[in-house]
């Protein structure tokens, strides 16, 4: 979903805003067979989408104002527009249904054996997933400005009693799943939020923009334990610059004495491992790039055909 306003999310409607409610999520003429609940579901979702850029807004320019600058308020200002998405992320049994059903055309088993060979996959995941099969997300750095989230739901599959047909009921951890490197105290830790907060992560772009006054977060998701069976889902916006904008790194190599927390000399072995999955942010952005080159060189060296996470 793209969220497009002109100067604020809060202005009055405009032709602009009207073309895209049309274009991209013209709820008025949806299918009379679709569920009532589901007619408004595109709406409810844009209007979700305006309310999180407003709340980006407000912390772009509180972190202005704490920082002495203006870059980052105007920066999501001029890009016009910012990114919305509902993230799914799937159970093993999920993943190992996807994949076979891929090659269905090949394959013969039955969907009884299927399942049978999903739960042996899952009892024996860590040698048949390797050393990331406790992540539903590698380790990264998101490049925009803020990435705006709301709190995650978790969803297990479940029997309905009364039509027997399979059925998912929310559950609820103690943590969101989403985990963050503290380079200062050289550790992890687990991010907990309530069901109605929303959380926000800073990412690189904010970081050259305030000149180092604000770090990106190194983060991931994990898989909770002993909870095989769970999938997780959220809705997300991306707020960033335009793709015209142009970024200078000569003020924020000056400020930043260390422009990469992992290399510090004094590392463990899990930051070391996650050092070689995550490419340092002076080998993708160089002075003078646009925002537009700098995605394009991030994803190539996260996930290109020889990128550091090609492979996993």
């Amino acid at each position: 979903m793209q969220l497009k306003y002109v100067r604020s999310p809060n202005q009055k409607e405009t032709h602009e805003s009207r073309t895209f409610e049309q274009n991209c999520i013209d709820t008025d003429n949806l299918n009379e067979s679709e569920d009532n609940e589901f007619k408004s579901l595109g709406h409810i979702f844009k209007e979700l989408g305006f309310c999180m850029m407003e709340l980006g807004l407000c912390l772009a320019r509180i972190c202005d104002k704490a920082t002495g600058g203006q870059e980052l308020e105007q920066s999501i200002l001029e890009s016009c527009s910012a990114k919305g998405r509902l993230i799914h992320y799937h159970s093993y049994l999920d993943n190992f249904i996807i994949k076979e059903s891929a090659r269905k055309k090949k394959c013969t088993k039955k969907p009884a054996e299927l399942i049978r060979g999903a739960s042996d996959l899952i009892c024996n995941k860590n040698d048949s997933f390797g050393t990331d099969s406790s992540l539903w997300q590698q380790w990264h750095y998101d490049y925009g400005i803020f990435t705006v989230l709301t709190a995650p739901l978790f969803l297990s599959p479940c029997s309905n009693q009364k039509s027997g047909e399979k059925d998912c009921s929310f559950v609820s951890i103690e943590h969101t799943c989403l985990q963050i490197f503290d380079p200062v105290k050289n550790k992890i830790f687990l991010v907990k939020a309530s069901p109605e907060s929303f959380i926000i992560q800073v990412g690189e772009s904010a970081d050259v923009l305030s000149q180092g006054k604000l770090r990106s977060t190194l983060h991931c998701v994990c898989r909770p334990a002993k909870l095989d069976n769970l999938s997780r889902e959220m809705f997300v916006v991306f707020l960033q610059p335009a793709w015209s904008k142009v970024f200078s790194m000569s003020d924020h190599s000056l400020q930043c004495a260390v422009s990469d927390p992992l290399s510090e000399r004094k590392t463990s072995n899990l930051t070391q491992e996650i050092h070689k999955i995550v490419p340092p942010l002076s080998s993708r952005l160089k002075d003078g790039m646009t925002f537009a080159e700098f995605s394009r060189e991030t994803t190539k060296q996260y996930y290109g055909t020889v990128g550091l996470q090609s492979k996993r």
